[in-house]
């Protein structure tokens, strides 16, 4: 997780808290009601983007691909109750955005779950140009809260849909200009831009879990932009706009995009209404830095420390160390005299967020090969990565 002053804020709304969203949505959005708003007819990107060129300017992207960012509003049936004992209804605005012509969308799962209460009903609101747009029934197909990614699917029937095209983000660059497309406080269809601020930044999921390789941009990204595009130069999706960091609640250019490509794979198990499975190797640890080695007593100033093995994990089946010995860092206990992971697959790993968004690149059955300092002896241990348990 980031480590900043503030905090972050997931931007769905959600059922709880949900009250200034609607609030502002009665204000500027109303079903079924004759609006003014500033939106463009969706047209084509021009032909070809040539490499070496600025790219797209923000008018063509919005242009073109606005017409593929829709409005998810999550309806939740019970919301709790009030002071004077009466059942609440909630509801939480986001923003998704189009993946393929028969009919999936991909939107941030805090958009359409709640302290793990999933909505009852999406409406999902398409961007027809001018004040014209168009209301249907979205259907949550899967939910992947690690992730903080869902899909929602409508029936394409009636329905032009324009796809969005997706990018790579793992070549995405820090400095490269990016646009934010969605519904920032119910401004329905709004456009912010801005560049990517920097890249690997290990955002913290619905679940609790890392997720590894976000994206920091300083578009200007506020509550309802939750669930939509982060668009590169050429057009190309490389992050679902997720969550703020802010002492303030608003916009303060910290804005966090989990990586187009993580969605990519959580799209293809859900879709068919699944579940996303994800590699484990079973270890606990932290990064090493120069403050924990000396204690450590060790003269390895970067990797990997793995503080914990977790029983019959396919790290404890690979034969690595735990810790033995707890110490005081900087106020934090932390356990050493555990294994120091220096490579993987031959990768270098210079920190424990490094390790994580490897493992996150593979699946269940994979083989992974570690390279270990224990004590002043290097070692090469080979792991199998399993399913991770539903309760870790």
């Amino acid at each position: 997780m980031v480590k900043m002053r503030g905090f972050l804020l997931g931007l769905g709304g959600g059922a709880v808290g949900a009250a200034l969203v609607v609030l502002v949505l009665v204000l500027v959005f109303n079903f079924g009601e004759t609006k003014e708003t500033v939106v463009q007819t969706p047209a084509q990107l021009p032909a070809a983007y040539a490499p070496g060129s600025q790219g797209f300017t923000p008018e063509q992207i919005y242009k073109s691909l606005s017409g593929g960012v829709v409005m998810v509003q999550s309806d939740f049936g019970n919301a709790g109750t009030n002071i004077f004992g009466q059942q609440q209804s909630g509801q939480a605005l986001g923003t998704g955005f189009v993946v393929s012509k028969d009919g999936y969308i991909l939107t941030n799962a805090h958009v359409v779950q709640d302290q793990g209460q999933k909505a009852t009903s999406v409406t999902v609101v398409f961007n027809k140009g001018g004040s014209k747009t168009q209301q249907v029934k979205g259907q949550i197909m899967g939910i992947d809260s690690t992730s903080d990614v869902a899909v929602i699917k409508v029936d394409p029937a009636g329905v032009n849909l324009q796809p969005l095209p997706l990018g790579d983000s793992s070549t995405v660059q820090v400095g490269e200009n990016v646009v934010a497309i969605g519904n920032p406080l119910g401004y329905d269809f709004s456009i912010t831009s801005g560049i990517v601020s920097a890249t690997g930044r290990s955002l913290q999921g619905p679940s609790g879990r890392p997720i590894p390789n976000g994206i920091q941009t300083d578009a200007a990204i506020n509550p309802g932009n939750s669930g939509g595009p982060l668009i590169d130069s050429t057009g190309h999706v490389i992050g679902i706009n997720e969550q703020i960091a802010s002492q303030s609640g608003g916009n303060q250019g910290l804005g966090f995009a989990v990586p187009i490509n993580t969605a990519i794979r959580s799209l293809g198990q859900l879709k068919n209404g699944g579940t996303v499975k994800y590699a484990w190797l079973g270890v606990a640890g932290v990064t090493l830095t120069p403050q924990i080695a000396q204690p450590a007593g060790t003269t390895q100033q970067s990797g990997a420390l793995v503080e914990q093995v977790l029983p019959n994990s396919p790290a404890a089946k690979a034969g690595l160390k735990g810790g033995t010995k707890t110490v005081t860092v900087q106020g934090q206990s932390v356990k050493v005299g555990g294994d120091i992971i220096v490579k993987i697959d031959g990768q270098d790993v210079a920190t424990y967020d490094d390790l994580i968004a490897y493992l996150a690149t593979k699946a269940p059955g994979d083989q992974v090969t570690l390279t270990v300092l224990r004590g002043t002896q290097t070692q090469t241990v080979t792991a199998t990565l399993e399913t991770r348990p539903a309760n870790l």
